[in-house]
Order: structure tokens, then sequence, then C-alpha cells
């Protein structure tokens, strides 16, 4: 994979595809780690005099009612901060004063333009990978570089659309992420794989690429109710993904030996956080109950198989992470891998999300940027914002 410092960027307009979705509550940042993970391939380019032009969505845009909540130059006032210098900002996607902006501007300028998604609103043309606005936006620079590992598994116009007219590169960021998955190519065992999260069916591809390299699977979260209800057992009102239940089957029939499910579960009558729970034996589960979190017993299970391990790959939490009651199992886990230096990469989202929440993201491995550009590697897929790059 090409790299930036394969490219001579030395005072051209470097275009650089970032990932600037944060999240956005009462109209402050809540957390800027995003920003912040641009900022190596930024400073590259700024200490070669380049001028510097920053694409990113932020959120979704499918009406009008979406662009103010969507709007990018919050994230330009944090990342004036951040770079301690004037940022650039264009209200506009395209256009002539977007042009005589670009056109006006001087070695170690940053300009920031408005989110990627506002050309949604028209025919969903950056989601769309619109020929035309990939080739409007690449006119604008030089170069181009993406930086944007979240976007990666999409093919749009700000990634794959000005690739495909530039002399195109990966960023700081990106580089790291594929160096780390690729780890997982050829993995050094123990190499054990948690998952948790919702659904069955939103880890088929991962479960099915990975389990004949792992050591072990070891499931949690909502997702192992339809993996205990294969194996006939009664699991009440717990979450379940009834249309994969065979699939459940077929996995655990094969690789009896490397699936590993909870052997105890935190259960209650009501999906809330203010009922009373009880630990019980899988087992023992009734029909008016349903599990929300692992038990002690199965945290005990998980941390005896983790501590062999070299290598772990963590996608979803093993509970109810959003109810401060049903998250201890994920926090425990999470503990437990940063107490013994368990070399873990946390595969973006939820887990990444909880870790964050946990003040431990920073304490384990890797912690991705990109849930679901993690979740297709994981799969075995190509990522087009990538392979475009190649």
């Amino acid at each position: 994979m090409k790299t930036i410092k394969d490219l001579n960027i030395d005072g051209k307009k470097v275009i650089i595809r970032c990932d600037f979705n944060v999240p956005i509550k009462d109209g402050k940042i809540v957390d800027d780690t995003r920003i912040k993970g641009a900022l190596e391939t930024i400073k590259y380019c700024l200490d070669r005099d380049c001028k510097v032009i920053l694409l990113s969505h932020l959120g979704r845009v499918k009406e009008k009612e979406d662009l103010k909540k969507n709007d990018l130059s919050i994230v330009a006032e944090r990342l004036a901060k951040l770079l301690k210098q004037d940022i650039l900002f264009s209200e506009e996607t395209r256009g002539e004063e977007l042009e005589d902006t670009v056109n006006s501007m001087e070695e170690g300028d940053v300009l920031l333009i408005q989110n990627t998604r506002y050309e949604d609103l028209d025919g969903k043309k950056e989601s769309g990978n619109d020929p035309e606005l990939g080739k409007y936006w690449a006119s604008l620079g030089d170069v181009f570089i993406n930086d944007a590992f979240g976007t990666a598994h999409r093919a749009h116009a700000s990634n794959v659309g000005i690739a495909s007219n530039l002399p195109s590169a990966a960023g700081f960021l990106i580089e790291k992420e594929v160096n780390v998955l690729k780890e997982l190519d050829k993995p050094t065992h123990p190499f054990v794989v948690v998952l948790g999260g919702a659904k069955v069916s939103d880890k088929i591809g991962v479960i099915e690429n990975l389990v004949h390299k792992a050591d072990y699977v070891l499931i949690g979260g909502g997702m192992a109710f339809t993996f205990l209800k294969a194996e006939g057992l009664e699991i009440g009102k717990s979450l379940l993904d009834e249309e994969n239940i065979d699939f459940c089957k077929k996995i655990l029939s094969k690789y009896k030996d490397k699936i590993i499910l909870p052997v105890d579960v935190a259960v209650t009558n009501e999906y809330t956080n203010d009922e009373k729970y009880r630990t019980k034996d899988i087992k023992d589960i009734s029909t008016d109950e349903m599990g929300l979190d692992i038990g002690e017993k199965t945290v005990n299970l998980f941390e005896s198989i983790l501590k062999k391990a070299k290598i772990v790959i963590w996608n979803g939490p093993l509970g109810v992470y959003e109810f401060s009651k049903y998250k201890v199992g994920t926090d425990k886990i999470l503990k437990y891998v940063v107490d013994n230096n368990i070399k873990t990469i946390l595969g973006g989202g939820d887990i990444v999300a909880a870790a964050t929440t946990a003040k431990l993201k920073d304490k384990v491995y890797h912690a991705s940027t990109g849930g679901g550009a993690t979740l297709e590697y994981l799969e075995g897929k190509k990522l087009p914002g990538i392979e475009i790059i190649k």
C-alpha cells in the first residue's frame, strides 16, 4: 500500500480525507479522538509547506433538517485549537466561493470543507460515489491522501472518487490501522477472538473467516443467546436472532471445542437499569427472564482462556453496556487484558466506546477508529478506500 511518504508533496495542494465524524451533544464535541487521530498526517503536510485541504463527513444527511446538526464548523474550531493556528472553513462543498478560497491559499494554510454528506441531499452524490463530484473535488488539489479508516469500507466520492483522479496514498492513521489488522492474517498463537454485541447476523462473516484461524472464540452480549438457543437451552425473553439459529448449530457442531459460550448470566424481568437482577446458570433461565450481561463464572472462564493468549481481537460489548448494571462483565474483561498486558485489538465501534468510558482505551495495544471497516476486514473483504490506493 502506497503511503504519504511515497509521494512528493512538497509545496503542493494536498487533499486529505479525514474522519471527523465525532460525537456531538448539546452543541459540544464529546470526544475529539478522531480529530487528534488526523493531526500526524496534517502536520506532516504542513512541515512540507503544503496547502492542506480537508474533507470529512459528519453524521447522516437525509433531509434539510440534518444540515444544521451536522455542520462541520464546530470541528474547524477544535482543530484550530489543536493545531494552534487559524483554520479556513468553507460553508460550500463546491462552487465559486470554495474555488476562490482554494486559489487564494498560501503555503501552511489549512482549509476544512463543509460536511461531504451535504452532497447526499441531491441524489446521494457523496455516498453514491458520483463520478462528477469525485472529479470536481480532485480538481481542487494536486495529490490525495486518504486517512479516514472509518469510511475505508465505503466507495464514496470523497475517497474512491477523488483517488480515481489524483496521485493517491494512505495517511499515517490508515497505515497504522492496516498494519495492525495484518497481524491477524497470520496471527501468533494462542489467538483468541472475543465477540459481543446484539445480533449474530452482524458477525457471521467474522466468525466464518476467523474461527478456523482462532484457538478460541469467546461469545457474549445479546448474540450469545442465539447460540445458547441453538444448544436447546431456555433463554426466556433474551435477545434472539431466530433466522440464524441454524448457522449457530452448524458452527457449534463443527467447532465445538473452539466456541466458548457464557456459563452464567445476569438476568432480570424488564429491559431497564432500574429493576433488580440476579445471576443464574444458563440452564436455569426462566421463560419470563432476559439475560443482559455475562456472570462472574463466565468472567472467570473467559479470563482463564485470555490468560494464555498471544493476541486478541475483540468486537462488541459483552452486556448491555449503556446500562450501568450490565457493563460489569465488559469492564472486568477490559481491565483484565490491560492489567495482564495481553496484546488486544479493539475492533472499533461500541467496544472502543466502552473502553473510552472505562478510561482503558489508551492502555490496550490498539483501539481501531473504524468499526464497520474493521468488521469487513475481519470478514476477509476488500476495503474500497484502500484498494483504490493500492
